[in-house]
């Protein structure tokens, strides 16, 4: 090679190059804020040099508390550029494990949106490595006495340089980190680099603009996230958006009424969520008003029910699943939608197919593949140039995560010829009743089929003769009837066709108002063991 030859490292910086090249007009909005891809680079290097003046270099992790807004995505960009590392905290997590992550993380400067501030100001004591607190407001003001701020993120902005000499450095350089919640124990720290984002962004965008039609992404879409920010880096989306050069919309909170609003009012194509979000929109009376027709929307986080993917479809929505976790950075699947008469509902709620430079197996208990059959169920292992090498100084669970040289999702599931992956249960969450193993995702989307089911849950109870029985939780639809003999009668009839096990029909039934949730929407079922002893 050339000694004159550029490198070219992987780094999130140059994702900015071509939507700065080719869309440097194209807007980004967060309430009444709208801004241009130009705009965006010069409030990067603002924000830039206002962290370089807090201290903040190679290595200094920066953590954000914030709503997804404008100043979300661009701590997704400044923060790594500087060679920095951005911890994205989840902020719905109880204020003990909030104090966990930031200490864990070794956070020295925290961007802390008001509405936390009283949070933070509560752990502050424990926390005596971070050395900068910077102010986000929105409306109303924070208490100006409660953290002793470096000034407010708008002002701050206003008073920098918009120029910054972002660096070139090592590409496998930490770009990320936050932390996820299992079912036991301490929330555990996943880490990404700057090369594994730019291979998942690259990845994960051939992935969503290789479909003919159906789940299309474009680059005359509107983005509007769905998920957190804190979560996954929003499935990577954000990234995505950018390197794309689309309009972007960022909604703050979710609340129902602003999210249709901002679909309506800002022409919104595309966006991402879990199921719940999904069923939360469609159930508000102000959706009945809003146009769905031109709204695609990728479900992940828990399966794609049928009966929610069929309520979907009715409205217009093109409504596919994707499959991946946050050890995963995120994405590993998508859904193929057939042209024609092959566009089914099984073809938009199954897993789906493995994305560009991702390789998935199924085995068995001795790391054996199971048969591509379609039929034969095993766990689901990975292996993909993004996903998280190992949790953060936790040598055990990396070494049980990466076990044989694949990363272990915990999921079982089953991989057609075609190489299709179909999800069929958590592996803590399977049912196992009179020798058979039950999929409890299977029942749900079986229960929810009924016209009168918004959602169900179904966990294993224990049963001195069969060792574990079904037990299914139901939300009905408002204004919806149903009685448990009716949803046990749509279980015997996929048993009857040999589609499910016989011993797959619950032998008990409730209807609930609200199932239980994780704090980034999934179903909570340890919970719903707990409740249940």
């Amino acid at each position: 090679m050339s000694d004159t030859a550029y490198p070219y490292p992987l780094l999130i910086r140059q994702l900015l190059h071509t939507p700065l090249a080719t869309t440097p007009q194209q807007e980004i909005v967060y309430r009444e804020r709208r801004h241009s891809y130009r705009e965006f680079a010069q409030r990067l290097g603002r924000l830039a040099n206002v962290l370089a003046g807090c201290g903040v270099g190679a290595g200094t992790t920066v953590a954000v508390l914030d709503w997804d807004s404008h100043r979300y995505q661009e701590a997704f960009f400044a923060v790594p550029m500087l060679g920095a590392v951005l911890q994205t905290v989840n902020v719905r997590l109880p204020a003990d494990q909030v104090l966990y992550t930031l200490d864990h993380a070794g956070a020295e400067v925290i961007l802390v949106h008001a509405d936390f501030v009283p949070l933070v100001a509560g752990l502050r004591e424990r926390l005596p490595r971070v050395k900068t607190f910077i102010l986000i407001e929105d409306d109303a003001p924070a208490d100006p006495g409660a953290l002793p701020f470096a000034g407010e993120y708008e002002a701050l902005l206003s008073a920098a340089p918009t120029d910054y000499p972002f660096p070139d450095f090592d590409e496998n350089t930490r770009a990320t980190t936050f932390y996820t919640t299992g079912t036991t124990g301490l929330p555990k720290g996943v880490h990404f680099s700057h090369r594994q984002i730019v291979l998942h962004t690259l990845a994960a965008a051939l992935a969503y603009t290789a479909a003919p039609v159906a789940g299309r992404l474009h680059r005359g879409d509107v983005y509007l996230p769905l998920t957190p920010m804190f979560h996954v880096h929003a499935w990577g989306l954000p990234y995505i958006a950018t390197l794309l050069g689309l309009k972007q919309i960022y909604p703050g909170r979710y609340q129902p009424e602003n999210l249709l609003r901002l679909i309506a009012a800002e022409g919104v194509t595309f966006s991402h969520c879990v199921p719940t979000v999904l069923q939360m929109l469609l159930s508000s009376p102000e959706s009945e008003h809003v146009d769905l027709s031109r709204w695609k929307v990728v479900i992940g986080g828990s399966a794609l029910p049928g009966g929610l993917t069929a309520a979907a479809l009715a409205r217009g929505i093109d409504v596919f699943a994707g499959y991946g976790m946050s050890e995963t950075g995120p994405l590993l699947t998508l859904a193929r939608v057939p042209d024609g008469d092959g566009d089914t509902l099984a073809a938009r709620s199954c897993t789906g197919y493995p994305v560009p430079l991702v390789e998935l197996r199924t085995v068995d208990a001795e790391f054996a593949d199971t048969p591509r059959d379609g039929k034969t169920p095993g766990e689901i292992v990975a292996r993909a140039p993004w996903l998280t090498a190992s949790y953060r100084d936790n040598a055990q669970a990396s070494r049980e995560l990466w076990a044989g040289g694949y990363l272990h999702t915990g999921d079982i599931g089953t991989l057609d010829p075609d190489g299709c992956l179909r999800i069929t249960d958590r592996l803590k969450d399977v049912i196992k009743s009179g020798g058979e193993w039950i999929s409890s995702l299977e029942v749900e989307s079986l229960l929810s089929a009924h016209p009168a089911v918004a959602e169900a849950a179904v966990i294993g109870v224990p049963d001195p003769r069969w060792g574990e029985r079904p037990y299914a939780l139901v939300v009905l639809r408002q204004g919806g009837n149903a009685d448990p003999e009716d949803l046990r009668r749509l279980v015997r009839e996929a048993a009857a066709n040999g589609s499910i096990s016989r011993y797959a029909v619950p032998e008990r039934i409730d209807f609930v108002s609200e199932l239980p949730r994780t704090s980034v929407g999934k179903l909570d079922k340890k919970r719903l063991r707990t409740q249940t002893d």
